[in-house]
C-alpha cells in the first residue's frame, strides 16, 4: 500500500489511468498498465480540439472499441457520447480534427531515375481497397491517439471520472464487457488471416471491378481537363502544349485579340536593339531603290511614247 500511495496521480499535465490487464491461461500474472491523458492541445488549433482528449501510451490491442468501452461504461459514464478514435499512425477519417502525427514520406534511394507522381496519382482510391486479410489492426506499444467527444462537456465528464479511477484498487479491467464483440487474438487471429486471404471470388472480382471503374473515372476527368489546357491560350496568346497532342484549334476571336495586344506591347521596342535599327535601314534602302527602278521605267515608257507621236 506503501508503493500505492507514493505514487503520483498526474505527471506534467497527464492524468495517470491505471488499467488491469486481464490474466491469460498462458501467462497467469496480474500486470497493470498505466494510461496517461489529459486534454487535446495541438499545435494548430482545430474546431474538434476543444472536444478531445490525447491519450499516451495506448495498449498494443486497442481499438475503438475497447477505448469507447473504457472511458463510456465502465467509467460509469453514458454510451455514444464519443464520436471517434484516432491512432497514431492509423489512416486519417475525414474528419476536421488534425491527424495524429505528420506522414512522413519515405523515399527509398536508389541510382535509378525515380518517376515523380501526382498527389492524384499516390491517393488510394476511396472505397476500393481490396478485402483486408486481417481482422483488426495492432498498435506498436506505447503510441498515442485522440479521442473526440460530442461536445466539451462530455470530455470534462471523462476527465473527472478518470481522477476518481485513479486508484489501482478501483483500477477498470482492460476488454471488460467486450467479449465476442472483437475479434479474438492469439491462434484464433491467425487462423482467421489465413482465411482471409483466399477470399470469396465475387467478392474479390467485385472488389476489383469497382477499383477499374474508380480508376477509368479518374483518367477521364483528367483528360478532359488536360484537352481544356489545350483549347484555351495564354495571356500572350499562347496554347499550352500538353500531352497527347492540340486536338482542337482555341478560339479565332480569342487568339487574334490576344495577338493584337502582343502586337501593342511590342510597339515601343521595334528600334529598342541594335540589329533592329540595322535591319529597318536596310529595308528602308530596298525600298527607296524599288521606288527609284520604278520612275526609271516609267520615264522610259513616257520617252518611247513621245518619240513615236506624230502629229497631223
Amino acid at each position: 500500500m506503501a508503493s500505492q500511495e507514493k505514487r503520483p496521480q498526474e505527471i506534467s499535465g497527464y492524468r495517470i489511468l491505471p488499467i488491469s490487464l486481464p490474466t491469460l491461461p498462458s501467462y497467469p500474472v496480474h500486470a497493470t498498465h498505466y494510461l496517461y491523458l489529459r486534454p487535446h492541445e495541438p499545435k494548430l488549433p482545430t474546431p474538434a480540439a476543444a472536444r478531445s482528449l490525447f491519450l499516451v501510451n495506448v495498449p498494443f490491442d486497442s481499438t475503438e472499441s475497447h477505448i469507447k468501452n473504457l472511458l463510456s461504461v465502465q467509467m460509469g459514464l453514458p454510451q455514444g457520447r464519443i464520436e471517434e478514435v484516432q491512432f497514431e499512425g492509423a489512416k486519417k477519417k475525414n474528419h476536421d480534427s488534425e491527424s495524429i502525427a505528420p506522414k512522413s514520406v519515405i523515399e527509398k534511394k536508389g541510382k535509378k531515375r525515380k518517376r515523380h507522381y501526382g498527389k492524384d496519382d499516390i491517393e488510394e482510391l476511396e472505397g476500393t481497397a481490396f478485402p483486408d486479410v486481417w481482422d483488426r489492426s495492432l498498435r506498436v506499444h506505447g503510441l498515442t491517439a485522440v479521442v473526440v467527444f460530442v461536445d466539451r462537456s462530455s470530455m470534462e465528464a471523462a476527465i473527472r471520472a478518470v481522477r476518481a479511477r485513479s486508484n489501482e484498487d478501483h483500477a477498470p479491467v482492460w476488454g471488460e464487457g467486450l467479449d465476442g464483440k472483437v475479434p479474438a487474438l492469439g491462434s484464433a487471429r491467425y487462423l482467421n488471416h489465413h482465411k482471409l486471404q483466399y477470399p470469396d471470388q465475387s467478392e474479390l472480382l467485385a472488389s476489383v471491378n469497382k477499383f477499374m471503374t474508380e480508376y477509368a473515372a479518374r483518367e477521364a476527368a483528367q483528360a478532359r481537363m488536360q484537352t481544356r489546357k489545350r483549347q484555351v491560350p495564354d495571356d500572350e496568346g499562347f496554347v499550352t502544349v500538353t500531352k497527347g497532342g492540340r486536338t482542337g484549334p482555341a478560339r479565332q476571336e480569342a487568339a487574334q485579340e490576344l495577338a493584337t495586344k502582343q502586337k501593342e506591347k511590342q510597339k515601343g521596342l521595334e528600334n529598342f536593339y541594335r540589329f533592329q535599327t540595322r535591319e529597318k535601314k536596310k529595308a528602308q534602302a530596298a525600298e527607296l531603290a524599288r521606288k527609284f527602278d520604278e520612275d526609271k521605267e516609267k520615264i522610259r515608257k513616257m520617252k518611247e511614247r513621245r518619240g513615236t507621236f506624230k502629229p497631223e
